[in-house]
């Protein structure tokens, strides 16, 4: 929600962050008489304004009309309006950085504004725009100010993904208007994960296209890409552990690496998915002898045997692998849809599975505690290369003797399994929650059962990060629990779309989504105004 003037400690006091969020204004130079400025007071057409001084001799001044914040996606949450031309690019103009560590911000900036990257100097000079890095203990790494005054532009921030965001607003504010409005831009995200999680199972993407999506989510200050490169239908990532489980169809890990460090510039984590132990039905197709099968012998889709030794080192060795492939601090273990929970009584279709999970949790243990234990098996693998485990929530069960990690975050995506919970129950056991809400933020190819692809609009007016599941908001109390979001595209019939369909179909989904986890509050814009603006932007 864009809101001129709006006083810092509101803002601060609004989204549950501390004290040290904002990068103080005095640091770029932007506090020189910031209580004027805000209210707008300087007569149109004084000395002042025109940027005279008394005794001057008289010559032709300009006056401005007070400024109006920039119109960006997601809207900037607070602008302090001054009078003054603003800042345009224009040859000759330089890019400028205080820090070596800012050095890739300000070589992208520059290319996409057509200024010339000079960097690091300590002169001033009319036109430059300066990025600033204020490393700051406490302050969130998130959030920038954007100072547009005297000719000049200062984007600085505790961090630098502050500081890249303060480039995004400004590229916008430029594209879509010619000029960045003079005044003062402080900003930040009200949540931490902003996402789009893409199933490469599938359906294959290519390498160009991922990473088209990649820029396309910098500029909108997404700050997270999933990949679901594991499930029945396909396994999409070179392997050198086990190389007979790879799809013909797949991404080379040259072409993986080149995806991070895209997005690494971009400030984007890639957060890797290998779901177990539902989904593994390109592992079993390799390793037909770890397949799940029912007392009368039955083969279960894409379930694999969690009573065998050999199902978890093979994903062992894929997890480990892949953590050198995927630095980021994130992973995401899957745990949903497992088929031998779906059935009425598990112990009675599944013998061996009930007899591993007595022998192993005792003698009143249940297919559940063993199907837990594998998740937190799996949590301690990636929890030793130094990442953070998440899992569908459906994987989390109530009661049993074996309790899911602590660690463990919840991807809220249904409510609709075998033993549905509340949103609230995970909550209350403190478990912290990225929102997937699949009636908002889905988009399977095809359409089955009962989905339709999202639309921006019911997004945009509708839904807020914590609204989990279905159309109800949780209580307010459990909002700083609530990580953030991820848009999911899911390719359950994959030839329903194209790679450009996809993306086009997603265009307006995902600017209603990051604009609803940059701020929940009621956008100042109406869904005309937004999908207007998205379109002036590109």
């Amino acid at each position: 929600m864009a809101v001129v003037a709006l006083t810092a400690a509101a803002l601060v006091a609004g989204t549950g962050v501390g004290l040290g969020l904002w990068a103080s204004a005095g640091d770029d130079g932007a506090s020189g008489g910031p209580a004027a400025a805000s209210t707008g007071e300087r007569a149109e057409g004084s000395d002042e304004a025109a940027g005279t001084t008394p005794g001057d001799s008289p010559s032709p001044t300009r006056s401005y009309p007070l400024s109006k914040a920039p119109r960006t996606i997601p809207a900037v949450r607070e602008h302090t309006a001054e009078r003054g031309p603003g800042w345009r690019p224009a040859r000759g103009h330089r890019v400028v950085v205080d820090d070596p560590a800012l050095a890739d911000e300000g070589r992208l900036i520059a290319g996409e504004l057509g200024l010339t990257y000079a960097g690091e100097k300590d002169d001033e000079k009319a036109g430059d725009l300066r990025l600033v890095l204020n490393r700051g203990a406490g302050a969130n790494p998130e959030s920038y100010t954007m100072t547009v005054r005297g000719g000049r532009v200062t984007v600085s921030g505790p961090g630098e993904a502050g500081v890249f965001y303060g480039t995004r607003t400004l590229k916008q504010a430029v594209k879509g208007a010619g000029t960045a409005p003079e005044g003062v831009v402080r900003d930040a995200p009200a949540k931490p994960r902003r996402g789009l999680s893409l199933d490469i199972a599938r359906k294959h993407y290519t390498a160009d296209w991922i990473e088209d999506r990649i820029r396309e989510l910098g500029d909108l200050k997404f700050n997270e890409l999933g990949l679901h490169f594991s499930d029945d239908q396909g396994f999409r990532i070179e392997s050198d552990s086990h190389p007979e489980v790879v799809s013909r169809e797949h991404l080379t890990k040259a072409q993986v690496k080149r995806i991070v460090d895209l997005a690494r510039s971009r400030h984007i984590t890639v957060v890797p998915e290998i779901d177990s132990p539902g989904h593994l039905g390109a592992v079993i197709a390799a390793h037909p002898d770890l397949q799940l099968r029912n007392t009368g012998g039955g083969a279960v889709r894409g379930a694999i045997d969690i009573s065998k030794e050999k199902s978890a080192r093979i994903v062992d060795d894929l997890l480990e692998e892949y953590a050198g492939l995927f630095p980021g601090s994130q992973w995401h273990l899957g745990g949903d849809e497992y088929q031998a929970l779906v059935v009425s009584d598990p112990e009675a279709s599944f013998p061996g599975l009930a007899a591993a999970a007595r022998e192993r949790y005792g003698s009143g243990a249940t297919v559940e505690d063993l199907t837990t234990g594998w998740l937190n098996d799996r949590a301690a693998t990636v929890r030793a290369k130094g990442r953070t485990p998440r899992a569908w929530n459906d994987g989390f069960f109530r009661g049993g003797s074996v309790k899911a990690a602590e660690d463990i975050q919840v991807a809220y995506w249904t409510g609709k399994e075998i033993g549905a919970r509340q949103p609230v129950e995970y909550l209350a056991e403190g478990r912290k929650v990225v929102n997937y809400n699949d009636e908002f933020l889905y988009y399977v190819l095809g359409e089955p059962l009962t989905f339709t692809y999202p639309t921006g609009q019911r997004i945009y007016e509708q839904w807020t990060p914590r609204v989990l599941r279905g159309t109800t908001a949780v209580p307010e109390r459990y909002d700083a629990q609530i990580l953030g979001g991820s848009f999911a595209i899911w390719g359950d019939l994959p030839r329903a779309q194209t790679q450009e369909q996809v993306a086009a179909g997603i265009r307006m989904p995902l600017r209603a989504t990051v604009q609803k986890l940059w701020d929940p509050g009621r956008p100042e814009l109406s869904w005309t105004e937004f999908r207007a603006l998205a379109d002036r932007l590109g």
